[in-house]
């Protein structure tokens, strides 16, 4: 029985994976994202920096399992993810104020931007790496344009400062997302079909997780 672990302290990657069947074991990384960017250097593509981070957060989510879960570190499989939106040359993560967020928003309406979200699967036997995998997703999104009324007011409410690019699509900014092009749960947050992908890969079912993390009560 394979537990899987969620390194991410993200409320929507949760509710996607609890959604498809599965109730994760939550391990927040302390990675510190800004370093492992710096470490790249200034040349690295989208799809490296958020798999650069993806990878970085699973394997620090692994160091911290065998004293503090020490009966899921024997067993398992660790899931770290980071999205990013690429938009006019350009990666945005989380808005550092509600003043970025809304130039953001204004760059992003009526756009069509790349939502990257690096995945890093890495399967633990007996407190032991072996197995890892690392891909990233990508989704491409359609934005509307809100009246400003509706970007102050959606602004106001927090959300934006706390997701990828300013936005989400299964919350409040899901009324200005006209659509996408690809895996919307990548959008959310990770990507279930990579992840199925990846698992297969390291040996692991879909109805194998299931069967170790079924959120039934």
């Amino acid at each position: 029985m394979t537990r899987l672990v969620l390194g991410s302290a993200s409320s929507g990657r949760l509710k996607v994976l609890r959604q498809a069947g599965v109730d994760p074991l939550v391990v927040v990384s302390g990675v510190d994202e800004d370093d492992v960017i710096a470490g790249l250097g200034s040349d690295a593509d989208p799809d490296e920096v958020v798999c650069a981070l993806a990878r970085a957060k699973a394997e620090h989510v692994t160091t911290l399992l065998p004293g503090a879960h020490p009966d899921a570190a024997a067993n398992c499989l660790v899931v770290g993810c980071d999205s990013m939106l690429y938009l006019d040359g350009e990666l945005c993560g989380k808005p550092a104020s509600v003043d970025t967020a809304r130039r953001q928003w204004q760059s992003m309406a009526g756009h069509i931007g790349e939502l990257h979200t690096g995945h890093c699967l890495i399967l633990l036997r007996d407190n032991t790496i072996v197995g890892q995998e690392a891909e990233t997703a990508i989704t491409r999104v359609h934005f509307g344009t809100p009246s400003d009324a509706d970007l102050d007011a959606y602004l106001a409410s927090g959300e934006s400062l706390g997701v990828a690019g300013g936005f989400t699509l299964d919350g409040l900014s899901g009324w200005f997302i006209d659509g996408v092009e690809g895996d919307p749960s990548n959008v959310i947050g990770l990507s279930l079909p990579l992840i199925r992908t990846l698992a297969q890969r390291l040996g692991l079912s879909v109805a194998s997780l299931w069967a170790a993390n079924s959120t039934a009560s």
